[in-house]
């Protein structure tokens, strides 16, 4: 009987999770951010095949490699990756975690193909590195990411981290990859002015068709960033806990706060 009552509670907890795996709203939300994400992306495409020549290697569009990339590493693809709890819901723990870090992955190899453009691009030039401010965001966003990855598979996905330590480490994780992504499209936004002031400099004012575009696009990311991060922070949409998720988690309490069935 009461294994039957077990079981009977197993489903209720199954099927309470699946019924509330879906609010109402949050697939008109991830549709939006998905529209805002590619609509930034193919309004950097085009300024810089506009207004700055497009994008090759060998030549002096090597520059403009490194903005789109950024764009879509650190940007777009970063914010789907922070999204993919809030989308897969009943899928199964693991596939989720899974993707999660390869799509980080993914996000860090397009950086890195950005990083090193814009490094090439200067050293052929004869330009100094490191000197700005977007630099400087620039590097420790990219160092904060590679370092955040690494924890992130040691405690999550590499079969040794205990669930214990995972479960104290998951709030920090939450945090700093929120903020990692904020501090990204902040860097975009003071990389996206410095070029304009460089290439337009005193016509920046006199609203050049460059300046507004570039304006625009400096919205879009900031809206973009906005979304994700409100669908992050709403304590509804979280993804919630499968059945044996939520056997961990109260095998973990009742080791940690001692509130055990005996103890009551």
């Amino acid at each position: 009987m009461t294994r039957m009552l077990g079981g009977q509670d197993c489903l209720s907890m199954e099927s309470h999770a699946s019924s509330a795996s879906t609010p109402g709203a949050l697939p008109y939300y991830v549709a939006f951010s998905q529209l805002l994400g590619l609509t930034v992306v193919a309004t950097t495409g085009a300024w810089l095949g506009v207004y700055r020549g497009g994008i090759a290697w060998e030549s002096a569009l090597q520059f403009n490699v490194h903005p789109l990339c950024m764009v879509i590493g650190l940007v777009f693809l970063q914010g789907d990756a922070l999204l993919v709890y809030r989308v897969f819901r009943t899928e199964a723990k693991r596939t989720t975690k899974v993707l999660h870090g390869l799509l980080h992955v993914f996000a860090f190899i397009i950086a890195l193909v950005g990083l090193v453009a814009v490094f090439d691009y200067h050293r052929k030039k004869g330009y100094a590195d490191l000197y700005s401010l977007h630099s400087w965001c620039g590097i420790l966003v990219f160092v904060l990411f590679f370092v955040q990855w690494l924890v992130g598979f040691s405690f999550f996905l590499f079969p040794g981290a205990s669930f214990s330590l995972r479960s104290r480490y998951r709030p920090q994780h939450v945090f700093f990859g929120a903020a990692i992504f904020l501090l990204s499209v902040g860097t975009a936004l003071l990389g996206l002015k410095e070029a304009l002031l460089f290439e337009l400099g005193a016509k920046y004012s006199a609203f050049e068709p460059e300046g507004v575009l570039a304006n625009v696009l400096g919205l879009l990311l900031a809206a973009f960033g906005a979304v994700v991060l409100y669908i992050l922070t709403r304590a509804d949409w979280k993804r919630p806990l499968q059945a044996e998720e939520q056997a961990l988690s109260m095998d973990f309490k009742t080791l940690t706060e001692g509130d055990s069935p005996g103890s009551q």
